[in-house]
C-alpha cells in the first residue's frame, strides 16, 4: 500500500471495538503486513492502550478528548505511527461520540486524502440492544445512523436481536467474520463518510455524555502475599460489580487491567452482574509487584465513583505507589473542524 489505510471503527461502550482491533491487528500481522492502533479516551491512562503494548502491537493514545475535539492530535498521532510504515492504521474513537462523519470523516477525506487511504466507517453493536437511559440511547441511534458498514460484534455470545440490517457478524474471540470485514474495508473501492447526520442537537449531545461518570485509575502495586494477576482482577472486579450494583450505579463499561513479569491480565464487563470477559494469561505464577490499570464508565456522580474504587483498591494487600485517580464528567463537546457536505477523497499518490 502506497500510503496506510484508515480504519475507524465506533460503537457504545462496550461493544467490543478495542477486542476487534486488537484481533483485526493480529490477523493483518499473520499475513506479513504491520498494523497500528490509535485509542481515544476522555483522559489519560487507558486500559486499552496498555492491553494493546503489552501483546507488542505499535499503539499511540489521543486522550483528554474524543477524535473530534482533538482532531489535530488524531492527525499527528496518525503522522507518527506512519513514520514505522504500518500498511493499516486502526483507530478507535470514544464509545460516547457522535456526529463523526462531519467532524473527523469529511475534514479527513477533504485535506488529509495525500496521506491516508480512509476505510468505509465502521459502526459495532452488541448483539442484543443495550438497556439505556434515555440520553444514552440518543448517542447509540445516532451512532447506527453514520455507519458505512454496520456490525454486529460478540456473535458467539447467541443471536442477534437488532432491528437493523447487519453487515457483518463478527466474533473477535473465534475469528468469525473478522477476515471478510477487513477484506470490506482495506478494499480500494470503499467510500468512507457516505453517510451525514442532518443536525446534532450539542446541548443534548453534552447532557447525554455528562450523564457518564468517568474514572480512571492506575497504581503500582507491591503485594504482600505476592499473587498472580488473575487473583488480584478476579476479586477487585467483582467487588467493584457488587458496590455498583449496591449504589444503583449502571456499568457501561467496566476495564481492569494488571501486568507483572509473570504475565497480564485484561478483565472487562459492559453491565451490572454479567460474567467478565477475559484476556491474557490465567496461567502466570504469583509475583510481589504489579501494575494495575482501572478505567470506568457508569451512570452514577463521579465523586460515587471515586468512593468506591477508591475503598475496593485500598482493600488490595500490600502497599500502592504512582497512585492517580481521575473521576469526572466529560466536558461538553466541542469538535474542531464541522464540515457538513458530503466530500471525495482525492486519489492516492501513485508510486
Amino acid at each position: 500500500m502506497a500510503i496506510p489505510t484508515l480504519v475507524l471503527v465506533g460503537g457504545f461502550l462496550g461493544a467490543g471495538k478495542t477486542t476487534l482491533l486488537v484481533r483485526a491487528a493480529r490477523e493483518l500481522q499473520s499475513l506479513g503486513l504491520r498494523p497500528a492502533l490509535i485509542l481515544n479516551d476522555q483522559a489519560a491512562g487507558l486500559v486499552d492502550t496498555g492491553f494493546a503494548q503489552a501483546g507488542g502491537l505499535l499503539a499511540e493514545e489521543v486522550a483528554g478528548g474524543c477524535f473530534c475535539c482533538r482532531f489535530s492530535e488524531l492527525i499527528n498521532a496518525a503522522g507518527r505511527l506512519s513514520a514505522h510504515a504500518p500498511g493499516v492504521i486502526l483507530a478507535e474513537p470514544v464509545g460516547s461520540c457522535i456526529d463523526l462523519s462531519a467532524t473527523i470523516l469529511q475534514p479527513l477525506k477533504q485535506d488529509f486524502g495525500h496521506r491516508f487511504r480512509l476505510a468505509p466507517f465502521t459502526v459495532l453493536v452488541d448483539g442484543a440492544l443495550p438497556d439505556l437511559s434515555p440520553g444514552a440511547a440518543y448517542l447509540f441511534r445516532n451512532q447506527v445512523a453514520e455507519a458505512d458498514i454496520l456490525c454486529r460484534g460478540k456473535s458467539d455470545e447467541g443471536p442477534s436481536r437488532l432491528p437493523w440490517p447487519i453487515d457483518f457478524h463478527l466474533s473477535a474471540r473465534t475469528g468469525e467474520g473478522v477476515w471478510p470485514w477487513l477484506r470490506a474495508v482495506l478494499d480500494p473501492a470503499g467510500q468512507a463518510g457516505t453517510r451525514l447526520l442532518p443536525a446534532v442537537d450539542y446541548g443534548r449531545y453534552a447532557e447525554a455524555e455528562a450523564a457518564l461518570g468517568w474514572l480512571n485509575y492506575h497504581a503500582s502495586l507491591h503485594l504482600n502475599p505476592a499473587l498472580n494477576p488473575p487473583m488480584v482482577v478476579g476479586p477487585l472486579l467483582e467487588e467493584l460489580d457488587a458496590e455498583l450494583t449496591r449504589a444503583g450505579a449502571r456499568i457501561a463499561h467496566l476495564k481492569v487491567l494488571d501486568r507483572a513479569a509473570t504475565g497480564f491480565i485484561k478483565a472487562s464487563l459492559c453491565r451490572n452482574g454479567e460474567d467478565p470477559r477475559i484476556d491474557g494469561d490465567l496461567t502466570a505464577s504469583a509475583a510481589p509487584a504489579h501494575d494495575l490499570t482501572l478505567n470506568l464508565r457508569a451512570e452514577a456522580a463521579p465523586e460515587l465513583l471515586r468512593s468506591i474504587v477508591a475503598g475496593a483498591v485500598a482493600r488490595l494487600p500490600g502497599r500502592r505507589g504512582n497512585e492517580t485517580l481521575e473521576a469526572f464528567r466529560p466536558s461538553p463537546p466541542s469538535p474542531e473542524r464541522i464540515l457538513r457536505t458530503l466530500t471525495t477523497s482525492p486519489p492516492p499518490p501513485t508510486t
